[in-house]
């Protein structure tokens, strides 16, 4: 469903993202992994049609970002790192709003809604400005927004952000239902909530990809008994930070 080839994207000096290749197939959960400043929200970025990639070929299914950006947008469901909601708007007012935006018409949005209501449980604030919402209702809203066309790629940035505890728990669980039948692909730092869901884990620091496989893949390329996804990626950055010297 996502098929990255050597993507790379630079702002003026600076290289971003550095010759990236990867894949995510229907039915899996990736965690894209990395310190702040490592490239992760890039890479959303282009996958969602927001960026262009410097060189590269980005395909979403069939759909080339380049070529056909539209076709890709309807494809995909993204959540960006900052959350970008109408504050002013009654969530359940938004949400209608965004299901039109992608051509549903006006049953079928109800229908919708009620759907992503229910599975990201935001009942408690339908009827609530965005604004006033909690940090961690206003990820549920930007989680349902992006849930609202059922998207065949899912596509989040840091989506735990402002969750509490049991809140982390139940996203867990969210995610796993989500994959059916579905791409999805998270980036985030915290490396507890790629280890609980993820099917497969990249591996990113200053733009380049150090990993992509399983943890237990990953150990034994590295050479290192089965151990934490933690010290596995501390081992891989400590190497390739030699590699440069």
């Amino acid at each position: 469903m996502i098929r990255v080839e050597h993507v790379t994207r630079t702002y003026g000096q600076l290289v971003a993202v550095d010759d990236v290749s990867f894949s995510v197939d229907r039915n899996e959960i990736v965690g894209f992994v990395g310190p702040n400043g490592a490239g992760k929200s890039t890479m959303l970025k282009m996958l969602s049609t927001y960026l262009a990639p410097t060189r590269g070929t980005i395909c979403i299914g069939e759909s080339n970002v380049e070529q056909d950006p539209v076709a890709v947008r309807e494809q995909i469901g993204y959540l960006p790192g900052d959350t970008p909601l109408y504050g002013d708007m009654v969530v359940g007012d938004w949400l209608r709003f965004v299901a039109g935006a992608h051509g549903l018409t006006d049953a079928a949005a109800e229908t919708a809604v009620n759907t992503v209501v229910e599975t990201c449980d935001v009942t408690p604030v339908l009827a609530k400005r965005i604004r006033e919402c909690s940090t961690g209702f206003r990820q549920r809203v930007g989680l349902a927004s992006a849930l609202v066309h059922d998207p065949a790629v899912l596509l989040l940035d840091e989506p735990t952000h402002g969750f509490d505890p049991l809140q982390v728990i139940a996203f867990r669980d969210l995610l796993r239902q989500l994959k059916t039948d579905r791409a999805v692909l998270f980036s985030t730092h915290i490396i507890a909530d790629v280890e609980a869901v993820s099917d497969r884990v990249l591996m990113i620091d200053n733009g380049r990809l150090l990993a992509d496989g399983t943890v237990s893949e990953l150990c034994a390329e590295a050479q290192l008994p089965e151990t934490s996804l933690e010290n596995l990626f501390a081992h891989l950055v400590d190497t390739a930070g030699v590699d440069d010297v």
